[in-house]
């Protein structure tokens, strides 16, 4: 079992920590797991196999389910090298030990190391510069098939919400998956048109100022496709 480097920022003190940024100050001894209601348990990684937990779920949960091509570099695991340089939240089923859920989270200063955040290989994220040395990037969201109930994804956003406190970070971004298809009354729709009628509603609703624009590297022709169907936004967006 290989153990994690000390990450770049502190963990909270309820989470499995490996580390802290204050000079001279000893960094706090692991503590168990912190209970969550419903039967389950957050954590954050803090050695390589537990890592590789929240990798099969994603897997499972990326290829196996939503039918995504995943690089082979560790067979059955979704493996990326933004991975070594992330802190991983986990969510066990406390009866099971099994990881049921997980987010990673990139800091700024680990963001420099690896180059920047995995977000700048899918958006051109310029204009966002100004926000770079308080902001993180979430990724790699999933959850058990047999868990979503709501009770893991507040128990992660509530770990993350006490981190961003914890470190004096102000600004989230990340990637979300929307779908290409769309079953609709006549059978399923595909081409792109469910994901332009959801970049329609997003773009009503909730389009932000302009010096929050970023632009995707490979658009999406959505003046070509159509926008009109009725489709339910992913709950992540």
């Amino acid at each position: 079992m290989k153990e994690l480097p000390t990450p770049t920022l502190n963990l909270s003190p309820l989470s499995l920590p490996r580390g802290s940024l204050h000079p001279g100050q000893l960094a706090p001894q692991p503590v168990d797991a912190r209970p969550a209601s419903g039967g389950i348990e957050v954590a954050w990684a803090r050695h390589l196999d537990e890592v590789r937990e929240a990798q099969k779920l994603r897997y499972d949960v990326f290829a196996g389910e939503m039918g995504a091509r995943l690089p082979k570099t560790v067979p059955g695991h979704d493996v990326d090298l933004f991975d070594d340089y992330c802190e991983h939240l986990l969510v066990r089923d406390a009866a099971t030990r099994q990881v049921v859920g997980t987010y990673r989270v990139l800091t700024p200063a680990q963001a420099k190391r690896v180059g920047g955040f995995y977000s700048d290989t899918e958006f051109d994220l310029t204009r966002l510069r100004f926000l770079r040395s308080n902001m993180v990037e979430l990724g790699r969201s999933c959850v058990h098939p047999e868990h979503r109930h709501g009770g893991v994804i507040m128990a992660l956003w509530g770990a993350l919400a006490e981190f961003m406190v914890r470190n004096q970070l102000d600004t989230m971004i990340g990637c979300a998956s929307i779908p290409m298809q769309h079953e609709g009354p006549h059978g399923m729709v595909g081409g792109g048109h469910a994901a332009a009628s959801i970049w329609r509603q997003v773009r009503e609703k909730h389009m932000a100022s302009i010096e929050y624009h970023v632009r995707p590297r490979l658009p999406l022709p959505v003046d070509e496709l159509d926008d009109s169907l009725q489709v339910e936004p992913p709950a992540l967006i």
